[in-house]
């Protein structure tokens, strides 16, 4: 179970012959900038085995996003997370630096958010938001969500974007 494609965009699983490109995805500085540190490559290999293990017992995760003609952008789905002591399933969604700010990370996050809709038929939709991440925030803005609440993960502050469903 995939979201649908979008006007450029379309979705795959992961798999372990994608680790080149999600290790240098999620080693990224830039684009881990609000992540405690960038992954290392067996880091990034434990990201494609949990979202492996996701498809396998949800049918969804974090799906590759590319362009229809195959280049690679990053990822983005659906997860569900530890909210202030409640599971909550999140949009989440990570772009190579060179195709940020060209609407992509929007365009699948709402693909994403119809799947949680239409397939997954959850209530809420929220996304986890480092609070200084603004481009992040305004992709969840786009999508429809609005701020929540915060939630105290550990040491670092979330500010948690949401849209009601259904």
């Amino acid at each position: 179970m995939l979201p649908k494609p979008t006007a450029r965009l379309r979705f795959r699983e992961m798999s372990p012959a994608d680790l080149d490109v999600m290790a240098a995805l999620l080693g990224d500085p830039d684009v881990m900038a609000f992540y405690p540190a960038p992954k290392s490559r067996p880091e990034a290999a434990q990201w494609i085995a949990w979202n492996e293990a996701n498809y396998a017992r949800l049918r969804y995760g974090l799906w590759i996003v590319e362009t229809h003609d195959g280049e690679f952008l990053g990822d983005c789905g659906l997860t569900w997370q530890d909210v202030n002591g409640r599971s909550e399933l999140e949009a989440g969604y990570h772009l190579r630096t060179p195709a940020q700010g060209r609407g992509y990370a929007t365009e699948a996050a709402a693909a994403c958010r119809d799947f949680a809709r239409e397939v997954v038929r959850v209530r809420r939709l929220v996304a986890l938001i480092h609070p200084d991440n603004t481009p992040s925030r305004r992709v969840a803005e786009r999508i429809g969500m609005t701020h929540i609440e915060d939630d105290h993960h550990g040491s670092m502050v979330r500010t948690v974007m949401g849209v009601e469903l259904g």
